[in-house]
């Protein structure tokens, strides 16, 4: 079954046999590429071993043109949540593992799961990342219970509207339970496709390759259809994991008729009982250039970026192929709200949440907190057969006007309102249709009266 999703010993066939390519092959994988219908493996081995600076710049300009033909000016905020820290496995890059017993550790009751969720409400937040350990204290009656709680949750500000979950490898009742508990999109990542690196990593039922990489195939048995993928960069050569994600991609596309709702790309960063030093370590540069083919190879599917990088990273990122990003985060369970001690990973990007939108101000895109198509039943084939001939910008700009609209009314300094409400009407104005661009108008001036969680 593993090779059926991913082939390993193909991946590295396609990159040793794409090594070195010359100048004429990468233009025409750019013209491919700019047909926004993907690349091949083949296609993404080339340009992972392009070394050309000029050639890579190309890249880059193309992937910036692909983001904004898709996804436009819009990015996407949430926080995670961590909610429980006991965790049964030993992995070697994660400051939760096994061994680490100076964590106190922590599982949240549902008391504290609310409110831990006001304080995230009151930040501006609308859409959450669940966490969990792997764990019998977090099985799935409780995870269930967390994320209702976290639904029945509203403040003065408002309320999440979206939760992501990010639980561990498991059954496909236990991921009807999820189903059934409203969630948004199902995360897992394999962390590295390298079956030799990846056992070599894990301890623990997570150390079960097999029950990893196939877990998305129960989860959409269990009738999940808005699934993430990702990787942790830095376990194993770079190269090798971007032809990992394109091919459990293209297996999902081809097997159920739709790809990855989203893919992450975190990279390694240090945690305080984490003495694992990654023996694949990305650059700045590779980092960025890594984005930037996955947008060419898979331009339909979202990509995640989280605090792991700094302010700087963050900024690129987001004009070359992130479309959605954590903000103000916290990796400590509990956390928000206290003094942070030992969270999941280092933080690189502390800024809060309106120093992150106002950065993104600056940069003229349009930040979102946006779960309608989630709430219409936009999702999964249904969600790719309007954004693949790009009937989805009919919701989306309108729809992120209007989450934005609210976050300004609830949260924003003067300095950031004044900034918004610019961005605001420059792509209100963008809308092409008239009706509904005078729809939008209208409904931005009910926000300005106290009108809330209006969407298309």
């Amino acid at each position: 079954m593993r090779s059926e999703i991913v082939d390993v010993s193909r991946i590295f066939q396609i990159l040793k046999e794409t090594a070195n390519p010359e100048e004429n092959i990468i233009r025409e994988i750019l013209k491919k590429a700019g047909q926004k219908k993907g690349l091949s493996l083949a296609d993404a081995g080339y340009l992972v071993n392009c070394q050309t600076p000029r050639l890579r710049q190309d890249v880059f300009s193309l992937a910036a043109e692909i983001k904004k033909e898709i996804y436009g000016e819009r990015l996407v905020f949430f926080a995670p949540l961590y909610v429980s820290d006991f965790c049964v496995n030993d992995c070697a890059y994660c400051n939760f593992h096994i061994r680490n017993q100076e964590l106190k550790r922590k599982k949240l009751s549902l008391i504290e799961v609310a409110e831990q969720t006001r304080l995230l409400i009151n930040m501006g937040h609308k859409r959450l990342l669940l966490e969990f350990g792997e764990s019998p204290f977090n099985d799935i009656d409780y995870v269930v219970s967390v994320i209702r709680t976290i639904y029945s949750v509203q403040t003065k500000k408002g309320n999440i509207r979206r939760v992501n979950v990010n639980i561990a490898a498991t059954t496909e009742e236990n991921y009807r339970r999820l189903k059934s508990a409203g969630i948004g999109t199902y995360q897992l990542f394999q962390e590295t496709y390298n079956p030799e690196i990846y056992a070599r990593i894990h301890r623990g039922p997570k150390a079960d390759y097999d029950r990893q990489i196939t877990a998305h195939d129960r989860a959409f048995a269990a009738g999940l259809d808005d699934l993430g993928v990702g990787v942790l960069f830095g376990l194993y050569d770079w190269r090798f994991e971007v032809l990992g994600l394109l091919a459990h991609s293209q297996y999902l596309e081809k097997r159920y008729g739709v790809g990855p709702h989203t893919i992450s790309v975190p990279r390694f960063r240090p945690a305080p009982s984490v003495d694992y030093q990654p023996d694949y370590p990305v650059s700045d540069a590779d980092f960025l250039y890594l984005i930037a083919v996955l947008r060419l190879a898979v331009p339909y599917t979202g990509m995640i970026l989280s605090t792991r990088e700094k302010p700087e990273i963050r900024q690129a990122a987001f004009r070359i192929g992130i479309s959605q990003a954590s903000a103000a985060s916290v990796t400590e369970v509990g956390g928000y709200g206290q003094k942070q001690r030992q969270g999941q990973f280092q933080i690189f990007d502390e800024r809060s949440l309106n120093e992150v939108i106002a950065a993104a101000l600056a940069d003229n895109l349009l930040p979102s907190f946006c779960t309608a198509c989630y709430r219409r039943g936009r999702t999964g084939q249904h969600f790719m057969e309007l954004a693949k001939p790009g009937e989805i910008h009919q919701f989306c700009r309108p729809n992120g006007l209007l989450t934005f609209a609210e976050y300004l009314q609830d949260f924003a300094d003067q300095k950031t309102y004044e900034a918004g409400q610019k961005v605001i009407e420059q792509y209100l104005q963008q809308i092409e249709n008239p009706s509904l661009r005078q729809q939008t108008r209208d409904r931005l001036e009910k926000i300005k009266h106290g009108e809330r969680d209006l969407y298309f």
